[in-house]
């Protein structure tokens, strides 16, 4: 017996600026993806590492911190949200008016159930390849940050960083945070 083969849509950048407003998606590899709205820790832990990023780039003039929803555009078929992402000073002028086009110096995606195979898989791979240098992933439940360096285009783990640990970046150099201040 013969079964119909499924074929998925791939979607484009110009199929995604048609979706509704009132929901976040991303576009991963041509698959629209919709991103429910996250839950309150994370909304907590996002803010508090966005204000000490913010803080540590103004003071050192170093480029600027944003959080999502602001769309990075890739290519065509791939634009993400991630939930906080950093562009060095020399790289500022890829912030246009509607998106960020290409890959941000740092990006950092904060787990929960609903994206953590996008977050630690599709995203990860996606981030490798269009070249973003520095991938953090934090996971809220249990309260460690994984850094991740980019070489050769795919990523090394630099170290998991644990409530008891200060965190430090390679791309922002300087940069300490306690977890403590963070979970």
């Amino acid at each position: 017996m013969l079964h119909a083969a499924t074929i998925k849509k791939k979607y484009t950048y110009q199929d995604y600026l048609k979706m509704p407003e009132d929901k976040r998606y991303e576009l991963i590899e041509g698959e629209l993806l919709m991103t429910p709205s996250p839950k309150m820790d994370h909304q907590r832990i996002s803010l508090r590492l966005v204000s000490r990023m913010e803080r540590f780039v103004e003071e050192k003039s170093l480029g600027e911190v944003l959080e999502a929803p602001a769309d990075v555009y890739l290519d065509e078929e791939s634009v993400v949200q991630p939930d906080i992402l950093f562009i060095s000073k020399d790289r500022i002028g890829i912030i246009g008016e509607d998106n960020v086009k290409g890959a941000p110096d740092l990006v950092v995606e904060i787990l929960s159930e609903s994206t953590a195979y996008r977050d630690t898989v599709q995203k990860k791979v996606l981030y490798a390849r269009f070249g973003v240098k520095e991938y953090w992933i934090v996971a809220p439940r249990e309260k460690f940050i994984e850094i991740y360096s980019l070489k050769n285009k795919e990523y090394g783990l630099v170290k998991t960083y644990f409530y008891d640990d200060a965190l430090e970046s390679q791309v922002l150099k300087g940069f300490r945070v306690s977890l403590k201040e963070i979970f």
